[in-house]
């Protein structure tokens, strides 16, 4: 089986590979915030946090770190040569005017409709929803990257969200370390697998029904 740190760079490494040359990209809390490490030197990305700038770097070298320069989750992080501040309403004015490709975000529960439940577990006292509604609805395209399984058991990707929702019917694509799945107006289609795993155990750890498409391929 793969432990959790093999999961998680799967998964970054795999979304690293759906960003284009020119992307204006945001990179959520959690599993997201790693594909900038993954990124092809040979595209030119710019990042964006919600949390104020643009042009968002790798993870800095140990000892390098800046406290005064972090990304929405408090983490240390570098920023690139061209890159800009901004406060919190001109960097929700990028959000909310469709000025993101996409956005790439971990979630609690998602769908075989596209919906997307990423903020709230019950019991947990929770501040709010942060900046989640808006990059759903604002950004052109919207990445979810998740761990297939709670704990290895609990189904994460689901016929329907049982949590409050974030956004409904915006999620396009999940990658998970197991495949790649496609959110389409048929159903949910596993457009590649990951051959560490069967394709029947992978079915079994999905509570959503998975449309097996005869051009299925392996996650490179």
């Amino acid at each position: 089986m793969v432990n959790k740190t093999e999961k998680r760079e799967i998964i970054a490494r795999r979304v690293a590979q759906e960003l284009q040359d020119g992307d204006v990209v945001n990179l959520g809390i959690g599993i997201p915030t790693r594909v900038v490490d993954y990124i092809p030197e040979d595209i030119d990305i710019t990042l964006h946090s919600e949390n104020g700038f643009v042009g968002l770097g790798p993870a800095p070298e140990p000892g390098k770190e800046d406290k005064d320069l972090i990304n929405a989750g408090g983490e240390p992080v570098t920023i690139k040569k061209g890159g800009a501040f901004m406060n919190s309403a001109e960097s929700f004015i990028l959000v909310r005017g469709g000025h993101l490709d996409i956005t790439v975000l971990g979630t609690l529960q998602v769908d075989e409709k596209g919906n997307i439940a990423n903020w709230m577990i019950p019991g947990k006292f929770v501040p709010g929803m942060g900046g989640a509604m808006d990059l759903i609805t604002g950004a052109q395209r919207v990445i979810v990257a998740t761990e297939h399984t709670i704990k290895e058991d609990k189904p994460k990707i689901l016929k329907e969200c049982t949590l409050p929702l974030s956004g409904k019917g915006e999620v396009d694509l999940i990658v998970t370390e197991m495949g790649v799945m496609e959110v389409t107006g048929k159903g949910l289609v596993l457009k590649e697998y990951n051959p560490k795993f069967k394709l029947e155990y992978i079915k079994k750890k999905t509570e959503a029904e998975l449309i097996f498409p005869a051009d299925l391929q392996e996650m490179n």
